[in-house]
């Protein structure tokens, strides 16, 4: 380490929002690929309300990386220390410190710090690593004051539901149809393209054309985390369609004694600009979440009905 050079960036915003507000959306690891762009899941392992440590996978320049960290949380002096407990390559440390200066009753601002190191302090990894440090918190910070000066009507704009099935069949050919996204345009009605790669494995990253209700077709784009063993997939679409800032889900699949579970859950953060645009003067919260809803639930439903028909079919043909 002696011969590594620490490198440090510094970014801060104004927000009009009460520095609670601000703290809140930070402190919540859970919630933050709601509400951080680069963010597309977030693991956690351990917390007691200041100690917090989790894996998290981001886009980075690009590609998708992960890595476990750990950080303690000061509420009271709304300041959140983070250290990469096993940093992403090409980091041999990464670590810094989030925090909230109220400057008023509704008005803060908001600081992100970083420090890491490189190995041998190689000039294209040092580029690489400050590249992605400043794309990344400048999308971080202008996010987060969105959505902070949003805060007196962010509950509604927020929407979080759920579908199931119960299936009668394997809970391994279940999770291999969902798995399986590859081949959804032969299997799945509404899906009329995809492209996947899968470079590291469990980890997806795709382009989908979707048909949907009045003929039309949208593309979208996702980064898929697969959990083979829990039979879990965790995804994000980094690509949305107009109603939505951003978009998060889980397909999950849980056997019993008598069957198994599978079930599809959405989080959704709408954007509030696209309503009348998409759809018509006058339209509000009350019928942008009953259109997403509605149009996520019908396709979603629709993909769990042809899993649970995939694993019973099999069943019985032997």
């Amino acid at each position: 380490m002696s011969g590594e050079r620490v490198h440090r960036t510094s970014y801060e915003i104004d927000v009009a929002a009460p520095a609670g507000v601000v703290y809140g959306l930070i402190a919540d690891t859970t919630q933050w690929p709601l509400f951080v762009p680069p963010s597309i899941h977030v693991e956690r392992l351990d917390f007691d309300g200041v100690l917090d440590r989790f894996q998290m996978w981001v886009t980075a320049n690009g590609a998708v990386k992960s890595w476990l960290s750990r950080r303690t949380l000061d509420p009271g002096r709304m300041r959140i220390e983070f250290r990469q407990e096993l940093p992403a390559a090409p980091a041999v440390s990464m670590g810094g410190t989030w925090s909230v200066e109220e400057r008023g009753a509704e008005r803060c601002r908001l600081r992100l710090e970083h420090e890491f190191t490189v190995a041998a302090d190689r000039p294209d990894d040092v580029a690489w690593l400050l590249l992605a440090t400043d794309t990344n918190s400048r999308a971080e910070l202008a996010q987060l004051k969105e959505t902070a000066e949003q805060w007196s009507r962010l509950d509604g704009l927020l929407l979080t539901f759920e579908d199931s099935v119960r299936v009668h069949g394997p809970a391994e050919l279940v999770y291999d149809f969902l798995y399986g996204v590859a081949d959804w345009p032969e299997r799945v009605p509404h899906v009329a393209r995809v492209d996947v790669v899968e470079d590291l494995p469990g980890v997806q990253v795709m382009s989908m054309d979707t048909r949907i209700a009045d003929g039309s077709v949208h593309t979208t784009d996702s980064v898929r985390i697969c959990f083979p063993h829990a039979w879990r997939i965790v995804y994000k679409q980094t690509r949305t369609p107009l109603l939505m800032e951003a978009h998060t889900g889980e397909w999950s699949v849980v056997p019993d004694a008598t069957g198994v579970t599978v079930t599809s859950q959405h989080s959704v953060l709408l954007r509030e600009e696209a309503f009348e645009r998409v759809l018509g003067p006058g339209a509000d919260v009350h019928q942008a979440r009953a259109f997403v809803r509605e149009a996520l639930g019908r396709n979603s439903g629709a993909t769990l009905e042809l899993a649970k028909r995939h694993a019973e079919s099999a069943i019985r043909s032997l």
